[in-house]
């Protein structure tokens, strides 16, 4: 079988761009089981209510929701067990520090194949509060509203 190549988005965090605003990107390979990866290409993932920590110099998901392969046997692991994120040990520190001020998270946005690979895209996030979520509505609105009128004359 040839090589696979290009990248492919599995499962993407919707909620995180709206109750957060997202302040720098990373990618990360992530330590999976065999039937997990079986289970990610069928797109069974989750990542809703998933968060990142940095314990003794590693990087964890945790709430990432990954559904039992359906023909797997004893081989299927929990669908929400913490899962080791792949990262460089000065990049890992550097976000480590980064998530101990107050109101940084490390958050997953998205789940992708690159080539053959499985990756999380993370997103260092602070939260926004509600009158951000009324602003980022009207301008989503008026956005929407301008291109209504630009697609109709």
């Amino acid at each position: 079988m040839p090589k696979q190549t290009g990248v492919k988005v599995v499962a993407s965090n919707r909620k995180a761009f709206h109750e957060y605003f997202v302040l720098e990107r990373f990618e990360a390979g992530i330590e999976l089981a065999g039937t997990e990866v079986k289970s990610v290409r069928g797109g069974t993932v989750s990542l809703r209510d998933s968060f990142c920590t940095v314990k003794d110099g590693e990087l964890f998901v945790r709430g990432m929701h990954i559904s039992p392969y359906e023909h797997g046997n004893i081989f299927n692991r929990d669908p929400v067990r913490p899962r080791r994120l792949l990262m460089h040990k000065r990049e890992i520190r550097r976000l480590g520090a980064s998530v101990a001020q107050d109101g940084v998270a490390l958050i997953p946005l998205s789940v992708y194949f690159k080539d053959s690979r499985v990756k999380v895209e993370l997103g260092l996030c602070k939260g926004k509060k509600l009158h951000d979520k009324r602003d980022a509505a009207a301008e989503r609105d008026a956005r929407r509203d301008m291109e209504r009128a630009m697609k109709d004359s």
